[in-house]
């Protein structure tokens, strides 16, 4: 529903509130009144400007949730995680808690409580306000990028990784590779498969931590253990023992050599990812908003960072570098080069495809 339909259905108690939240002059006992002029008041271009010009990051990280969140009804309890998870831990008694910041967008016009019996304990947000904070909140992040200039030379890989997760089933059929104690192939095997593939990339080295995304990226490098993770994830590939073999899913697939599509594996990082990267759909769709041209991948962080969440020791830059620009690159979604200005950055056609795509509400 939209904003004038939840107005409607709204107690007065709620109306005067959110009246009272942006001082509106009105009749304070007429409900036809306080809706008449909370539309006129939430409506215009100005509130929405205020609203992302004034929200400290932490609220605009909590509307950020909402926005890219698609159920019809959110629980209290719902609420209170997408509350939390835009604190980046911060303390609970700040600003009064996260109940808090339910009850301020409560009172601030965002959130409504439903109108049957099933949905009275429940909240929505109204669409129109949705649509109108995307718009602003695209035109601040824009406004945070800088223009890169075309590079001279930039690397584009298309649809690489669906024709190399043929060449790792290809390599897994011959080869039956065998695997460590820890399951894992041993490098020798690692080097001869990357050999295979259209895109390598260097074998991991000993130390580090390696965890959170996905369960291959202990022992392969981030675009193999994407695939290797899908792979297993669709049962074509399984870990017999001490081997590595083809399931018969995995022998057909290769016989009929049919390519999986990148719009698969892009859900399948999607989800794979989101454990570490909780709004990482919300993240590809404003980099999708800002990198529709070359801009530098510096100005990109620093339109980005404050929506990212550090996780262990990747701090905001190296999750919007390592985690997210490249493993886009590697999708086909991205294009990289560099230009006189550094590292840049453009989103292919296919690429703004998928960042405006149901996908990322799955």
């Amino acid at each position: 529903m939209n904003l004038a339909d939840m107005l409607s259905f709204a107690d007065m108690n709620q109306l005067t509130a959110i009246a009272g939240r942006y001082r509106c002059e009105c009749k304070q006992n007429s409900k036809q009144d306080l809706i008449q002029t909370l539309l006129y008041t939430l409506g215009s271009k100005d509130f929405m400007e205020a609203q992302v010009r004034e929200y400290s990051q932490q609220d605009l990280r909590f509307l950020n949730a909402l926005l890219f969140d698609e159920r019809s009804y959110l629980t209290l309890e719902d609420l209170l995680a997408a509350a939390r998870s835009a604190s980046f831990d911060t303390p609970a008694g700040q600003n009064g808690g996260y109940r808090d910041t339910v009850a301020r967008f409560k009172n601030g016009g965002w959130l409504f409580n439903g109108t049957s019996q099933q949905s009275r304990y429940l909240f929505q947000v109204p669409k129109d306000l949705k649509e109108r904070f995307r718009e602003r909140m695209a035109a601040r992040l824009k406004e945070g990028v800088e223009p890169g200039g075309e590079p001279d030379l930039y690397r584009e890989e298309g649809d690489l990784a669906a024709a190399d997760l043929q060449a790792v089933l290809r390599f897994v059929g011959q080869d039956e590779p065998e695997l460590n104690l820890e399951g894992a192939m041993y490098r020798r095997c690692q080097q001869m498969l990357m050999n295979s593939l259209h895109i390598p990339e260097p074998l991991l080295t000993k130390g580090g931590w390696r965890f959170g995304y996905g369960r291959a990226c202990e022992h392969y490098p981030p675009r193999l253990a994407l695939l290797y993770d899908f792979a297993r994830h669709r049962r074509w590939i399984a870990e017999d023992g001490q081997r590595l073999r083809l399931t018969s899913t995995g022998v057909a697939v290769l016989e009929e050599a049919k390519y999986e599509s990148l719009m698969q594996i892009f859900s399948f990082w999607l989800r794979l990812y989101k454990g570490a990267i909780p709004n990482l759909p919300s993240l590809v769709y404003w980099i999708g908003v800002c990198a529709d041209e070359w801009v530098t991948v510096k100005s990109l962080e620093h339109a980005l960072g404050w929506l990212i969440k550090p996780f262990y020791y990747d701090d905001a830059g190296s999750i919007l570098e390592k985690r997210i620009l490249r493993m886009m690159l590697h999708l086909g979604m991205l294009r990289a080069g560099e230009a006189a200005s550094g590292p840049v950055v453009k989103m292919t056609n296919w690429g703004m495809e998928m960042a405006q795509s149901k996908q990322l509400l799955l």
